[in-house]
């Protein structure tokens, strides 16, 4: 199998999700974030004590932003021509299969990859493993 190029560790600065203000005390406000815009409002505000706002100093590190647990970079492929343009940087990107192809261009894709050395994530998605 391929190895990615080069480790590296991959450190989250904030792995919580940032809370929408009074999503815990109202059923009808859900908890995906929206930034804070009463006038009033001591979160805005930034008083102690208010939780906390996504802040650019939260970002990844540009070395590790997008990288896999296992050191690659995501690529989703849709044709062999895709595939075929990750043959110089197989230690870097892995191929994903995009979701809207079949179970016989998969298996051409997967065959092909093999050939070529490029990890495939999900190369075992709608693959029987006998075929009827």
């Amino acid at each position: 199998m391929v190895s990615p190029a080069r480790k590296v560790n991959i450190v989250k600065k904030r792995t919580k999700p940032f809370v929408r203000v009074q999503s815990d005390n109202f059923k009808r406000v859900s908890a995906s974030w929206r930034r804070p815009r009463g006038i009033d409002s001591r979160t805005r505000r930034r008083f102690k004590g208010t939780r906390p706002q996504p802040k650019i100093g939260f970002g990844s590190n540009k070395k590790t932003r997008f990288l896999l647990p296992d050191g690659f970079r995501k690529y989703t492929i849709h044709n062999l021509g895709d595939l075929e343009s990750l043959v110089m940087l197989n230690r870097t990107y892995a191929a994903e299969i995009a979701h809207n192809i079949g179970a016989k261009k998969r298996i051409e894709l997967i065959e092909r990859a093999k050939q070529l050395s490029v990890k495939v994530i999900n190369a075992d998605a709608r693959i029987r493993a006998v075929e009827n």
